[in-house]
This record gives structure tokens, sequence and C-alpha cells, in this order.
């Protein structure tokens, strides 16, 4: 959909067209609007361009319609037939059902959440262009491409120039309120998205642990070497089950609301890409 300031009468034109019952020439949509014809023939063609709109011949005789000459057709537009794919999003109420039903799974839930995470790991990645093990190096700063691809805003932190670095500092969460509410479930989808990234690039690297909240306004996630190396110097041992401590600094809870019913909707505006499909590179 258009954005800025033609948005909102793109949005307007479309609208005419969905709620006139049958096509419409670029003059009377443009007398139905009250603007210009030419600037409504601009969005007409900008509609057809997204694919929203349809463009149409069809004959200029019938009642109200102006002649063209003679057997000259009429261009029309209607809407293309479809569900409007411009309306609102609930994304994150999807997210919250979803994760609710995962918590009522009990233990088991934090495991399956884990698992899920090294899955869409391995997807998510850009998998290696050679048959050549990548360096730590190498490794870490893929990590961090994919990271800052998902939203997650990462810096690297305590490496060097021929050493990786020991922990990636996470200045947004693109999950936020779903990890405020479900931290046990979503903080270890996110370890594991990291460490089956990791995997997916045969790295000589892992991700260790996730603290969530290490500080008010970032959480960190900790990197060693896959031979079972320490954290290095400064590390902290990972905690609890994958790496993620039970209770993150913060208050992040280790499951959901005791009664999954509890909570009341919310939506969200934001996609998501499948098993199979690459993120979306901004």
């Amino acid at each position: 959909m258009a954005s800025g300031r033609e948005g909102p009468r793109r949005r307007e034109v479309l609208d005419v067209l969905r709620a006139a019952g049958g096509p419409l020439g670029v003059a009377e949509t443009a007398e139905r609007i009250g603007v210009h014809p030419n600037t409504v023939r601009f969005h007409l063609d900008a509609l057809v361009a997204e694919g929203l709109v349809e463009r149409r011949s069809e004959s200029s005789s019938g009642p109200g319609r102006p002649r063209q000459g003679p057997g000259r057709p009429r261009t029309v537009y209607v809407p293309t037939p479809g569900m409007d794919r411009g309306g609102a999003r609930g994304y994150r109420l999807l997210a919250r059902m979803l994760l609710s039903r995962l918590a009522a799974q009990g233990p088991e839930a934090r495991a399956s959440a884990m698992e899920t995470g090294r899955e869409w790991g391995g997807v998510l990645v850009d998998p290696p262009q050679s048959r050549r093990r990548p360096t730590a190096e190498e490794a870490a700063a893929s990590l961090v491409a994919l990271l800052d691809d998902l939203g997650f805003d990462p810096a690297p932190e305590g490496g060097g120039a021929d050493r990786p670095p020991e922990r990636i500092r996470l200045r947004h969460c693109p999950f936020l309120e779903l990890a405020e509410e479900y931290g046990g479930l979503v903080c270890p989808l996110h370890l594991g998205l990291m460490q089956g990234a990791l995997a997916r690039l045969r790295a000589p690297l892992t991700a260790t642990g996730l603290e969530p909240f290490a500080t008010p306004d970032s959480c960190l996630a900790r990197l060693a070497h896959a031979d079972g190396e320490g954290d290095g110097p400064g590390g902290v041992p990972a905690h609890g089950p994958g790496g993620v401590p039970a209770d993150g600094p913060g208050g992040v809870p280790a499951h959901g609301p005791a009664d999954p019913h509890a909570t009341g909707p919310a939506d969200h505006a934001n996609g998501s890409a499948g098993p199979g499909r690459k993120a979306v590179h901004r």
C-alpha cells in the first residue's frame, strides 16, 4: 500500500471503487472524491501496478456514460477480487494464543520452544557459500547480521582483531511484549534460534546463554567455542535449561500467566515467514 502523502488519497480512491458496486471511469471516480481527474488517474495507475485494481475496457454506450467516439471503448477500473490486504493485523494476539497453548504443556514447553528456535535459526540464516568451514569471527559476523535483520539491534562485545566476540548485547527486542509475558518460552526460542543459525553455518562457535534484561534496556547473549570452552574473560555461566535464566533480571516470568486465558486481547501489525522462507533483509 502507498505511504506518505499519497497513502490516504490512494486509499480513498480504492475505497470508492470498492463501494461503487461496478466499474468506474476516471471522471466518475474523480467526481465522487472531489478532486481533479489527473490526480485520480495517477492513483489508479499506481493501484493497478500494485495489483489492487484491474483496468478494463467496456463499451461506451449506456445511460449516463459519456461517448468517447464511435466504437471506442472506455477505460474503467474495478477492485481486484480478494481479501483486503490493507486492513489491520492481529499477529501479536495470534502469537499470544499459540504461546498460551504451548505454556499449558508444562515442563516440555521450554524444550519445545528452544528446539523450534533451532529449526528456525537454520532456515533464517544465509547458508555458507562454500564448503570451507567459517572461522569463529566470520560466523559471529553472520549471526550479528541475522540478529540485525530481525530487529535486535545487536552490539558485539569482548572480542578482538583475531577473536570473536564473547557477548552480543541486544539493545532492542522485537518480541518485547511477548517476552515480558512469556519469557520462559520466548527467550529459550531466541537462544535456540542463535544456536540453530550457528549450527547451520557449521560454526566453531555456539551461543551458550541468553540473559534477559541484563540491563534495563538490553539483553545479553553469550558465545563460546563449540568445543566447550568457557564464556571467556568475565563470562557468566549459563543459567537454567539451555542457558536462559528461569526468571531473568527485570522480572521476566518463566512461563505465561497461570491461567492462559486470563489475559485480554491485543494486536500487532507485523509479519512472519514460515520454515522454508528466508527472512526479508531490510
